[in-house]
């Protein structure tokens, strides 16, 4: 009589396959989705360094002395300047740029009302007027900027000040001067 045994060695192989090919199935998903993940991190991280690099350097750069005027010989009424685009920058519209004075007493916040812009140098003559005001590449604007509401104790001899120019986008831009320590009336002088 024959005894029916039953035989597991050509299953032990099937069996061994299927569960490879399951942990690489498993294997396969888990590392499409950890790469999927970095793409997009690495992605997000691309576009965040772009983004700080634009925001963190500066749009606008003095290009030239600062200037400013003493009316009585105490204090100042008017601080002068050049800007231009820093290296590689794009058009800023000078209509947006705002200007922060601040001296060790007082600090005061100007817009385009307060101050003055006269195209020194264009691409293209008379075209700040009909492009809406936009310092382009290669163009040169001066600012006047009236230090309205400040008095000879705020704004007057061997006073420090930080005039900040804080375009649209980017970075402001201070500049940082001291009134000279002697001033006569009606003069222009640079400050350092």
């Amino acid at each position: 009589m024959h005894s029916i045994k039953s035989n597991d060695e050509g299953f032990t192989g099937l069996e061994a396959a299927i569960v490879l090919i399951a942990f690489v199935v498993v294997a396969a998903v888990f590392s499409y989705v950890v790469l999927g993940a970095g793409f997009f991190t690495t992605q997000k991280a691309q576009e965040t360094v772009h983004t700080g690099v634009a925001q963190t350097t500066s749009a606008v750069e003095p290009s030239g002395p600062i200037s400013v005027h003493s009316p009585d010989g105490s204090t100042i009424d008017n601080i002068t300047f050049y800007l231009q685009l820093a290296a590689g920058g794009t058009g800023v519209d000078m209509s947006k740029v705002t200007y922060t004075l601040s001296t060790p007493t007082k600090v005061a916040t100007y817009d385009n009302n307060a101050t003055s812009l006269s195209w020194v140098k264009e691409n293209v003559a008379g075209t700040h007027s009909t492009n809406g005001g936009l310092l382009q590449p290669r163009e040169m604007v001066l600012v006047t900027v009236v230090p309205s509401g400040f008095t000879s104790s705020d704004l007057g001899i061997n006073t420090k000040f930080i005039l900040e120019v804080k375009p649209p986008i980017g970075a402001a831009l201070p500049i940082a001067r001291t009134i000279p320590a002697g001033l006569s009336t009606n003069t222009w002088y640079e400050v350092y």
